[in-house]
């Protein structure tokens, strides 16, 4: 049996039609096709499903076993967005054993998907569907409306222009412009990480996992909590080595780190508990991850405190007999990072050797 999957990474469907994947089956298909066409004539979703819906009657006429499939993602397109359409295929493989697929694309965006599907079932091809249009709608101002008029295009121009014109706004009516140009470079500065690494869908998902963590008991949320709340300690004590005057600049924000890095370490072995404890619950198991993190954390740690105090003996603000520990530190906490990679690749190994085994079996 083969499959004709149709793909709708940025959830058009269901955000315009109310119909979330997976949708199977040729009638299904064929209702959220027309329901997306007729909400938005415009949508180059449409005409994706309906070149999915050709192909599979160009192969169910030369007589194939097939079946149609459509799979949503999410506005957020990104790590959310393909987990979604990755379950949604684990689920319709479930229910429709294939051993091939046909992919159906309107647009490069949607197959950067291909690696994904292509590790559950074998893609056979791919078919792009192109809408052709007139050249009176390729003007450029008509160009730049729709484009304007699509959420996360527009999440991706407009905001930072926003940001910008709040932050000059705010500083023009304090009299303060050099401090709102400090504050304006700080705002798209995060900003840009924040969109480089996909970490407003992290957030997302950790508020998500955080009430579902509530309604189940709220074991991983109170660690999660707790390990804040000590995070953030460790940066007031930091803060406060920070604060006496009695040293240079550098010595001062060494001190910082040096107070509060032992706060952060035991906050992250905190969080890390706290999942593991979720996961025994949940599975009656400790993660094999669990070990591996906090040794990792661990290691981190001897190397932090190694990279600050050899900075501290460069800069003369220790004496020479700190240099072996300096070395201790850093050595060991590479060895241990050596060790949890080693770790990590030999529970990977055991794993794979064991459900290899389960499937000749």
């Amino acid at each position: 049996m083969r499959l004709v999957v149709c793909v709708d990474r940025d959830d058009d469907i269901g955000r315009k039609t109310g119909l979330h994947g997976p949708i199977i089956g040729r009638a299904a298909v064929l209702e959220a096709a027309s329901k997306l066409g007729t909400a938005d004539p415009e949508d180059t979703d449409t005409n994706a499903l309906f070149g999915g819906l050709r192909l599979h009657d160009e192969l169910r006429e030369a007589e194939e076993e097939v079946e149609v499939v459509a799979l949503t993602g999410s506005a957020k397109v990104g790590l959310l967005s393909d987990r979604f359409i990755a379950e949604q295929l684990d689920q319709v493989l479930k229910e429709h054993p294939a051993e091939a697929a046909y992919f159906v694309s309107d647009g490069a965006e949607d197959e950067f998907l291909l690696p994904i599907l292509s590790s559950r079932v074998r893609i056979d091809g791919v078919r792009r569907v192109i809408v052709r249009q007139s050249p009176g709608l390729e003007s450029t101002y008509y160009t730049l409306v729709r484009a304007l008029k699509d959420p996360k295009l527009r999440a991706k121009t407009v905001l930072p222009f926003a940001l910008v014109l709040i932050a000059l706004g705010f500083a023009a009516a304090a009299g303060q412009v050099v401090w709102g140009i400090i504050g304006l470079l700080l705002l798209i500065g995060i900003y840009l990480i924040f969109w480089t690494f996909d970490i407003d869908e992290a957030i997302i998902e950790s508020l998500r996992s955080a009430s579902s963590d509530i309604r189940q008991g709220a074991i991983a949320f109170g660690f999660g909590l707790f390990a804040i709340g000590i995070i953030g300690a460790g940066f007031l004590v930091g803060y406060n080595a920070y604060l006496p005057l009695t040293a240079n600049e550098l010595a001062r924000l060494l001190q910082f780190f040096i107070a509060g890095m032992i706060w952060w370490l035991v906050g992250g072995m905190i969080w890390e508990t706290g999942r593991a404890i979720r996961r025994y619950v949940a599975k009656g198991h400790i993660p094999r991850s669990y070990p591996i993190a906090t040794l990792s954390i661990i290691s981190l740690g001897f190397v932090a405190y190694g990279i600050i105090y050899l900075v501290e003996y460069v800069e003369g603000l220790q004496q020479a007999a700190i240099v072996p520990f300096v070395l201790a530190s850093i050595g060991g906490g590479l060895a241990m990072l050596v060790f949890a990679g080693f770790l990590t690749q030999y529970l990977k190994n055991r794993t794979a050797s064991a459900a290899a085994s389960a499937a000749e079996s």
